[in-house]
């Protein structure tokens, strides 16, 4: 019989879709006073995967993704979803959403990703939020699920979830 164990801790990110850099800014401080300092920020990414979010955020579109230097526990990730839930409605105008986070969390084995959306691939977790393994590791590389996204899918994520892996074993050790 198996026992109980508590997993490692993760590494938390935070990927940020904006259309102005001062949303961008805002939404960098509130995470930062919230989750703390930070590990890694990716270059801005011209964002073009779907028009999903082009209503709130208009056509020009970018994604940074945030790295922090606190690891954290695994199952924290649907109460920090809650948080940057409340950070995008205050940064908000008229409704309408200026900036989209998205938390999860990265182990050496998945990227995680935290959502509102239920779906036949996301396990429930808490106060109405559910996960997804987005990706896993596996032959030195990550590998999409059937149903990840358009952009995590991207040769360009991918590589950017590779460096962030390679700095969650340096804060590790």
């Amino acid at each position: 019989m198996g026992q109980p164990h508590f997993p490692a801790k993760a590494l938390l990110f935070v990927g940020i879709l904006y259309y102005k850099d001062d949303y961008y800014i805002k939404s960098l401080q509130q995470l930062k006073s919230h989750f703390g300092e930070i590990a890694m920020i990716t270059p801005s990414m011209e964002w073009n995967f779907s028009d999903y979010y082009q209503e709130e955020l208009g056509s020009n579109i970018f994604r940074r993704f945030i790295f922090f230097k606190d690891l954290i526990e695994q199952d924290s990730i649907a109460d920090i979803k809650i948080i940057t839930n409340q950070i995008e409605k205050e940064l908000s105008t008229n409704k309408k959403r200026n900036v989209n986070l998205d938390p999860g969390y990265l182990t050496p084995a998945k990227i995680v990703l935290a959502t509102t959306k239920d779906y036949s691939h996301r396990i429930y977790l808490k106060r109405g939020i559910f996960a997804e393994v987005t990706l896993i590791f596996k032959k030195d590389t990550f590998t999409p699920h059937l149903n990840t996204y358009k952009d995590y899918r991207s040769k360009e994520y991918i590589d950017i979830f590779i460096q962030a892996r390679n700095l969650l074993k340096i804060i590790n050790r």
